[in-house]
C-alpha cells in the first residue's frame, strides 16, 4: 500500500486532557487506562488500525526480499 492512501493522523489542541477512569475490581496502570480511553475516540482507533495495517503489510513484504 502507498503512504498517501492513509488518512492523516488526528491532531488535538495543546493541553487536551483525556478522561481517564481505571477499571474497577482489579489493577490497571495509568498508562493502560489512558490508552484504553484514547481508543474510545473513533479517529484515534481508525488511525491506529491504519498504522497496524501499514506495519503488517510492510513487514510481510520485507521478509520476501
Amino acid at each position: 500500500m502507498r503512504w498517501h492512501r492513509f488518512p492523516k493522523s488526528p491532531v488535538f489542541p495543546a493541553g487536551h486532557k483525556w478522561e481517564i477512569e481505571k477499571r474497577k475490581g482489579g489493577y490497571e496502570s495509568d498508562v493502560t487506562a489512558l490508552v484504553r480511553s484514547m481508543l474510545e475516540d473513533d479517529t484515534i482507533r481508525e488511525d491506529q488500525r491504519a498504522a497496524w495495517e501499514r506495519w503488517r503489510n510492510e513487514a510481510g513484504s520485507k521478509s520476501g526480499s
